[in-house]
């Protein structure tokens, strides 16, 4: 659930989807944001390099809430930056914990 909700947060900084509006430079930091959002994002959906993938994710809103959020105010709920850290914190779970049973990291594993 975590992906799908993620996921959105990268098409709308690259397609200007669902959210209508200005897109951004593919070769500037939002850009380099949206692309992992999506990609990362879908991977993690489907299980693929979940442990890796997690963990640069979580570092990826981490980066996120100390540029963008924190310099607004000391709170995250004054700075609006509850959503990133609980992205970072539910990725950085996944990245120790790992895919679940019905991953292709699984299925990968079960392979000769």
């Amino acid at each position: 659930m975590a992906a799908l909700l993620y996921i959105p947060y990268g098409t709308s900084k690259i397609f200007g989807f669902p959210r209508v509006g200005a897109t951004v430079e593919l070769q500037s930091l939002l850009g380099l944001a949206g692309g992992l959002e999506i990609v990362g994002g879908t991977l993690i959906l489907v299980g693929l390099f979940t442990r890796p993938v997690a963990f640069v994710l979580s570092g990826e809103m981490a980066f996120a809430y100390f540029i963008s959020h924190a310099p607004r105010n000391i709170h995250p709920l004054l700075n609006h930056g509850v959503v990133p850290i609980l992205f970072c914190f539910i990725y950085l779970y996944l990245a120790f914990a790992g895919a679940g049973p019905l991953s292709l990291d699984r299925l990968r594993k079960k392979s000769p």
